[in-house]
């Protein structure tokens, strides 16, 4: 009788003892055999699961990155290759890298990149600076007009471009910007300031008030407070807003022809209006691959700057949104 309790006793003690991780399970106990399928199950559907965002990944990536690979090829094909073979890789013999050198010299490509990049540079420095200040005053000093101010610089983003751009060419023709470049960089600062203000001002009402205290106890200025302390805080949003400013404007069409379009234009032309023009370029004959060329050359300054701020950008989408 007591041999019996004895083993009755050992074997409910066995079975209350979980098992150890990754240990087999016992033949006989169904316990232990349920737990051993439930985990291969588990296992199963982990793989699959693994399996399938792998696959959507790898399709986006494909689908992001198949598009700038056939550019590349295209643009080191002839005119007649170009419609003959589209999908085809280009000729090992037959690469024509003049493309690019026609592109750059021929077609005033050099003169166009240099005004977008001055243009691109300026806003994006100038427009960032103004929503800062803007939306550091905003958030943190309080006056009765700060939020009808702040709802009324967040009401151009509802204000559609096309809508604007009438009244905006009239202006611009009555104070003779048309065809200059501060024109049309005012114009792009203050197409800007709604987006970076917005963006901005979620940062700064995201920091901590202690940090502007403590900086005034310190005797620092308001000028001081802002520019030493609350700014260099506030950097993963003001590197945000900048890129997304650099790649709207870099790739802006819309205002710049109707802006620059006019006669004598010739000189302050962007990229965007550049390789429109780029495929007319003799006769009225289409030059394509000194066009793909062209796109290729407009697209590395982007690529440059999303390769070199992209942990910055990730970090300042990250903390707006833990923090707004």
């Amino acid at each position: 009788m007591n041999d019996t309790v004895t083993r009755v006793s050992d074997a409910a003690a066995t079975a209350l003892v979980p098992a150890p991780p990754g240990a087999a399970a016992v033949p006989g106990t169904g316990r232990e055999a349920a737990y051993a399928r439930r985990g291969r199950i588990g296992r199963r559907r982990l793989t699959l699961g693994n399996a399938a965002v792998y696959l959507l990944l790898i399709s986006y990536l494909l689908i992001v990155t198949y598009p700038m690979f056939w550019l590349a090829c295209t643009s080191l094909k002839p005119d007649a290759e170009v419609f003959q073979n589209p999908f085809s890789l280009p000729s090992p013999t037959n690469l024509r890298w003049d493309n690019f050198t026609n592109a750059w010299t021929k077609a005033h490509f050099g003169a166009y990149f240099l005004n977008s990049m001055l243009l691109t540079v300026s806003t994006v420095v100038v427009t960032v600076l103004l929503a800062a200040m803007v939306a550091f005053a905003l958030t943190r000093f309080r006056s009765r007009g700060a939020k009808p101010l702040l709802l009324f610089f967040l009401g151009g983003l509802m204000m559609p471009l096309q809508l604007a751009i009438v009244p905006l060419f009239f202006q611009m023709k009555q104070w003779h910007l048309l065809n200059s470049l501060p024109g049309i960089f005012l114009a792009y600062v203050g197409f800007g300031l709604p987006f970076s203000i917005f963006i901005l001002a979620g940062f700064f009402r995201a920091l901590p008030a202690s940090l502007h205290e403590a900086a005034r106890i310190d005797g620092c200025s308001e000028w001081q407070a802002f520019w030493h302390i609350m700014l260099p805080t506030a950097r993963p949003g003001l590197i945000t807003v900048a890129i997304f400013l650099f790649l709207g404007n870099w790739n802006e069409f819309f205002v710049a022809f109707m802006c620059l379009s006019g006669e004598g234009s010739e000189s302050v032309r962007t990229l965007p209006l550049g390789l429109a023009n780029i495929t007319i370029v003799s006769q009225y004959r289409s030059d394509w691959g000194v066009a793909f060329a062209g796109l290729v050359l407009m697209m590395l300054p982007t690529l440059i700057v999303y390769i070199a701020l992209q942990r910055h950008l990730i970090k300042g989408i990250t903390a707006g949104a833990l923090k707004g």
